[in-house]
């Protein structure tokens, strides 16, 4: 609209992780570029919770969210196993119509010069050229799954019957060292599932895309960044902005366990964090609770309740089960009290992250995490759970390598001599000490394309002008 400043939209998938890189995206945009951003969020009819309203309460002036009208998912639109990312492009189809009515009552009064929306969000793309708007997929994980959709995926689609994960070669992804069938994201494990047509159908549509947005940069990912910045016919171009994580310094919570960080030596503790939605099972968190008590290491632990139903509650501390911290080994705390801390269900993680006494990251590899860890030069004991995260895993132990990854037991679980011995090597060993010098060497390469003329600042400025321009 001629005369009116030139504003953002964006809408992220449902969740605390999704929405994380768009608010820290939109606030690059606001403070370099003093572009306004409008940020819808679908809404499955939940309550927000307390850190995404704290988080949404928090934003500067020019950053805006709405919350669309909730819809309704019903027992039988929710397929079994937990199929998150079908729930997840579900929920925000369902919330479409209410995103074009949004739109077309913004573009009454402004000039929306783009609709960002992230890996699920590509049905949005429809709504966006009707409406004249150019459509870019953020994707906010790494450059090698984004070089696996492009390329990889829908070939193996055709090509082979088999599950992926008895796929008799390695995956050769284009840019990347080749992964194993088992080690893709779990999504396209069971090819029988809604969760592979889901990402299978949003991966055929990221071409449609005006441009992608990759939260990632080149010295982290040279060989698949330095493909897909090369023009083809076809593709969008690839956009590399990253790392887009958490700088709020305001960030606030959990003050006890930045105090007892204080307190610790440098580079001393590790810190074993799971996400904002990982858990582990009764006897993986038994397992996980000895071999940190065996490695006789400082760590800072952020535990959750178990994610199954049946436990043996002789092995407990006490027989309530409400409070994580019945779950674990009886005498645990008490014998760990001087070198460990708990932290229930949530910790600070950028403000911990950033802090001098964290010398290891134990992480279920989301790639926020991964982010956050290579933002501040500390090395990772790579544990995925779910999602994407296996690749990621292979990708910083395998190709970057900046990370342990401990072997899976027989039985299915991470045993605790093995625990103890990959945070004592991460945290006291030769191997830890190779692991962290590169690390501190990604932390600077990720400082530089930060910096003015860095190659993230320069991809943002291209974006910023072109939108500007309309």
């Amino acid at each position: 609209m001629e005369g009116q400043q030139p504003l953002v939209a964006m809408m992220p998938s449902p969740g605390l992780g999704h929405l994380i890189p768009f608010i820290e995206f939109a606030k690059r945009l606001l403070r370099h570029h003093n572009l306004p951003v409008t940020i819808f969020i679908p809404n499955d009819g939940s309550e927000p919770s307390k850190t995404q309203t704290t988080l949404l309460n928090s934003l500067p002036h020019g950053i805006s969210h709405v919350f669309l009208p909730p819809v309704t998912l019903s027992d039988s639109d929710i397929p079994p196993n937990n199929q998150i990312l079908y729930i997840l492009s579900l929920t925000i189809n369902r919330s479409l119509a209410s995103l074009r009515h949004a739109l077309l009552s913004l573009t009454a009064s402004q000039q929306v010069a783009a609709l960002l929306v992230d890996l699920v969000g590509t049905d949005a793309f429809d709504i966006a050229t009707e409406l004249n708007i150019p459509s870019y997929l953020y994707f906010t994980s790494t450059t090698m799954l984004l070089s696996f959709s492009l390329y990889n995926l829908p070939l193996l689609d055709q090509e082979y019957q088999c599950q992926f994960r008895d796929l008799p070669d390695l995956v050769k992804i284009p840019g990347c060292v080749p992964v194993h069938g088992k080690d893709l994201l779990q999504q396209v494990q069971d090819r029988n599932n809604d969760d592979y047509k889901c990402f299978l159908h949003h991966s055929k549509r990221y071409r449609l895309a005006e441009g992608i947005i990759e939260n990632s940069f080149p010295e982290l990912e040279p060989g698949a960044i330095e493909l897909l910045q090369k023009d083809e016919p076809g593709r969008p171009p690839v956009y590399t902005v990253g790392p887009v994580v958490n700088e709020d310094s305001a960030q606030t919570g959990a003050s006890e366990c930045l105090e007892w960080l204080d307190a610790q030596p440098r580079d001393s503790v590790i810190f074993v964090c799971f996400g904002s939605g990982g858990t582990l099972s009764r006897a993986q968190t038994i397992e996980l609770a000895l071999g940190l008590e065996r490695s006789e290491q400082r760590f800072l632990w952020v535990v959750r309740s178990p994610n199954d139903e049946v436990a043996d509650a002789s092995f407990f501390s006490n027989e309530s089960q409400t409070d994580p911290l019945d779950f674990l080994p009886k005498g645990f705390v008490e014998r760990t009290k001087e070198r460990g801390l708990l932290v229930l269900d949530w910790a600070p993680q950028a403000k911990v992250l950033s802090h001098a006494s964290i010398g290891g990251f134990l992480s279920h590899c989301g790639w926020n995490s991964v982010l956050e860890s290579v933002a501040n030069g500390v090395p990772l004991v790579a544990w995925p759970l779910y999602a994407e995260q296996r690749m990621n895993a292979v990708l910083v132990t395998e190709d970057v390598k900046v990370a342990l990854r401990p072997k899976v037991g027989e039985n299915g679980l991470v045993e605790l001599v093995e625990i103890a011995r990959v945070v004592r090597t991460l945290m006291q060993g030769e191997e830890g000490k190779k692991l962290r010098c590169k690390m501190k060497d990604l932390k600077e390469a990720a400082a530089t394309t930060l910096k003015e003329n860095g190659s993230s600042t320069n991809q943002i400025f291209q974006l910023a002008l072109k939108w500007k321009k309309g």
